[in-house]
This record gives C-alpha cells, sequence and structure tokens, in this order.
C-alpha cells in the first residue's frame, strides 16, 4: 500500500503540483483557508475531493462521527486556531450516510474509548427514537440511521455554540456555521437545517 501511496504521490505532482507550481509555492508559505471542516474519519469521505475544493482552501479536523466534543482541548484549540489566527469565514460540520458511528449508538461495546466518545452524539439517536416508531423493515432501519446522521450533526452545531470564541464570532457576523450532509451512495452533499 505504501508503494501505491508513493507512487500516487508521483502521480500527483506530474499531474497538479508542477502544472500548478506557482499556487503551491503561495502555499508553502502560509494558509489562508476559508472554512474550517468537521468532518467524520471515515476513509470514503474524503472532503476536498467532494467539494472540489483546492489545497488551501479547507482547514480540516477530522474524528470519528464528526463530533464537536465539549469541553475537549483537542477540539478546542482547533477551533482557537481556525477562529483567531486564520481568521475563517465558515465552520461545516459534515455528516455523512453509512456512519459507523452512529450505528454504533445501538451496539455494546468492549472497546475502551469509542463508547466514551461516541456518547458525544447520543444524544442524536434519544432525540430520532423519540420522535419515530421502532423501525420494522429493513428501509425504515436505514432511513432511522439516516435521520439519525442528520441530528448528528445538528446536535455538534450546538455544541459548537457552547465554545464562547464561536459564539461571540457568530454574534459578530464574523463566521457563519453551517450542517451539510454527504450522501455515499449518490454522491450529493446537501444541507442540514
Amino acid at each position: 500500500m505504501i508503494d501505491n501511496l508513493l507512487l500516487g504521490n508521483l502521480r500527483f505532482r506530474e499531474s497538479d503540483f508542477t502544472p500548478n507550481i506557482d499556487y503551491y509555492k503561495e502555499l508553502a508559505v502560509g494558509q489562508h483557508p476559508s472554512t474550517l471542516w468537521i468532518a467524520c474519519s471515515d476513509s470514503r469521505l474524503q472532503s476536498g475531493h467532494i467539494t472540489q475544493a483546492r489545497a488551501g482552501e479547507l482547514f480540516i479536523q477530522r474524528n470519528i462521527g464528526n463530533i464537536v466534543p465539549i469541553h475537549d482541548w483537542n477540539f478546542a484549540t482547533v477551533l482557537e486556531y481556525a477562529v483567531s489566527h486564520l481568521k475563517v469565514n465558515d465552520v461545516v460540520i459534515c455528516g455523512h450516510s453509512k456512519c459507523g458511528a452512529i450505528r454504533a449508538l445501538d451496539q455494546e461495546s468492549n472497546d475502551s474509548y469509542i463508547p466514551l466518545w461516541l456518547n458525544n452524539a447520543r444524544d442524536a439517536k434519544t432525540r430520532v427514537d423519540a420522535k419515530i416508531a421502532v423501525p420494522k423493515t429493513e428501509l425504515e432501519k436505514e432511513e432511522r440511521y439516516k435521520l439519525i446522521e442528520q441530528e448528528n450533526v445538528r446536535l455538534q452545531i450546538e455544541h459548537l455554540y457552547t465554545y464562547p470564541l464561536l459564539k461571540k464570532a457568530v454574534d459578530e457576523k464574523r463566521i457563519a456555521v453551517h450542517g451539510l450532509y454527504y450522501d455515499l451512495g449518490t454522491g450529493a452533499l446537501t444541507r442540514v437545517t
């Protein structure tokens, strides 16, 4: 696999890097992304690829379940750097279909850390289950998961607003927050409202 990655890098340098060398030289001096993009670590979700964003346009934070944990130093440093130093204009939380983290909310686990992390998304499951009947068919189960995935985006936006730095930037209209949902089966990226 490493050989394939290195070969892919060679192709990238030949097809994109070298023909756009001036752009990449500018990026080497410093970054000026317009968007903080918070997404799932799922290998099927490649943020720049699905949005056609160029290198340098997205400042990316990825984790299992596209979660914005409350009171997390790692996340807080990413947010602070994006807002205070990079001066991003937008923050996006992007959920996706067939999310393993969301499905794991229904399963018992012997893992040490994953269940604790997923507690940050548990309210999304609780909210959806309180609104719908228990699914009986496979189609209903899949629709339930989609609803929870989308509700998780809303929940993580709520978590985002618990950070005073972000809330202040939104109140001052320096930053806009957006929820998006990516469908792995269709390639469509849509707004979550």
